[in-house]
């Protein structure tokens, strides 16, 4: 079994065909609605071979009809500060690799960095890249704050993992000076709250942002108001049970609040780690010489809730105006929440001398209700045939001539993290197209 001698301590891998893999490595530890602690060295090897648990959440059957039993081989567990390192079977020691630290999405209440469809063993063994997927707190546990919780735990538990990957990476081939993180939706948007934090300076060198609904972030203080109130007290002792209910009641509480009550959970400004609202425009523009940026959607983001949802549903079936009305409204909240906040951020970052490409992915699978929406991006990246087959997000795609346009983004991507820049225009027909701001 694959040994890596890391200041963590010795960590017991796992070979894995044309990679390494160790897995669910504990980067610090937090009691309840605390901010986190980092991970004193081991004393004992750390047995690094199982996937990291996720953080307890509440299921979304709409999701979950779509995306099938994401969760099927991973638990549930408060201690779920962990992360998990794939990288080259031939890697050499002090090789230098780039690597691609990945935050996943979810709407900042679902997900975990280990599910199957986010395994990165084909990006790694094709691009020889060193891949770090984190798990942090997600919902009531990591991103409200109410009375004495503090908000923004899971922005705290990040940047905790990146202090991790800052001291540890160089032990499993990777370079420090290297970072690039990668995140999609929710996770992309913490990202870019993570650009503005000062205790992320150089922790990081680039961010690759997939569908970060910035479009929802901003104007949130009447919302939050709402679901503080629905918390009400709640004892660090209650049970995990108790939580997700009390969740449950947040959720319904921010119902009313327009567009941004589909992303009642996130970052809160004004708090830290993060500077008031009245900053992060400046203080976007003032760290942008220092993160190059990769930032983008898909052309038809909210058509994935536009088929899952029951609303919408009820709306296409309308005679004549239907599908029309769905169309609209859907060109309309894809502009607003991911592709126009999108290229407002690129060209923000360009013109405060940032290095800044805009991509827009067209990907339409044949067969497919969803089109080039939320979620298809992903697969051309991460996972596998096995993993993605569950859902219904491909439709007849044929795997072979999808994976050949997954293999060009994956090469892109990956130059993108060795160097920071990429071609000024790239066209991938039918897929991608790529162009620096």
């Amino acid at each position: 079994m694959p040994t890596f001698t890391a200041p963590a301590g010795t960590i017991i891998g796992r070979a894995d065909g044309p990679v390494l893999r160790a897995t669910g490595i504990r980067y610090a530890r937090a009691a309840r609605f605390q901010p986190p602690e980092p991970e004193p060295p081991a004393t004992e090897p750390i047995q690094a071979t199982a996937p990291a648990p996720a953080c307890p959440q509440l299921a979304d059957p709409r999701v979950d009809q779509v995306m099938g039993d994401l969760f099927a081989a991973l638990s549930f567990d408060e201690d779920c500060l962990r992360l998990s390192i794939t990288l080259p079977a031939d890697y050499r020691p002090g090789e230098g690799l780039p690597v691609i630290v990945w935050v996943h999405g979810g709407s900042y209440v679902s997900g975990a960095g280990d599910l199957a469809i986010y395994d990165p063993a084909t990006w790694v063994a094709e691009q020889r890249v060193v891949f770090v997927a984190v798990t942090y707190r997600l919902g009531l546990f990591g991103f409200l704050g109410s009375g004495s919780t503090p908000p923004n735990l899971g922005l705290l538990d990040l940047l905790e993992a990146l202090r991790w990957v800052q001291r540890n990476i160089a032990a499993f081939g990777g370079d420090p000076a290297l970072v690039s993180l990668f995140g999609h939706s929710s996770g992309a948007d913490a990202i870019a709250q993570l650009m503005l934090t000062k205790g992320a300076a150089g922790l990081f060198r680039r961010a690759i942002m997939h569908s970060a609904p910035l479009g929802l972030t901003r104007g949130r203080q009447r919302m939050l108001r709402a679901m503080s109130l629905a918390v009400g007290p709640l004892l660090p002792t209650a049970s995990v049970a108790e939580v997700l209910a009390r969740e449950s009641a947040v959720v319904r509480a921010a119902r009313w609040q327009g567009l941004k009550s589909g992303m009642p959970f996130g970052p809160q400004y004004d708090a830290a780690p993060l500077p008031p609202e009245t900053e992060i425009d400046a203080t976007w523009a003032a760290v942008a010489p220092h993160i190059d940026v990769l930032i983008g959607a898909t052309a038809e983001e909210t058509r994935f809730f536009a088929v899952i949802d029951p609303t919408f549903n009820w709306l296409q079936r309308l005679p004549v105006a239907g599908r029309h009305v769905v169309r609209l409204l859907t060109e309309v909240t894809s502009r607003r929440i991911y592709l126009g906040p999108a290229q407002a951020f690129a060209a923000r970052q360009a013109r405060a001398g940032g290095r800044t490409w805009r991509f827009v992915l067209t990907y339409q699978p044949p067969g497919s209700p969803f089109g080039a929406a939320h979620v298809v991006d992903l697969p051309l990246l991460l996972g596998n045939r096995a993993s993605w087959a569950a859902t219904p997000l491909l439709g007849e795609a044929d795997w072979e001539e999808f994976d050949a346009a997954g293999r060009q983004v994956r090469q892109l991507w990956a130059d993108f993290a060795r160097t920071g820049a990429l071609p000024a225009r790239v066209d991938i027909p039918g897929v991608l197209k790529v162009e620096k701001a």
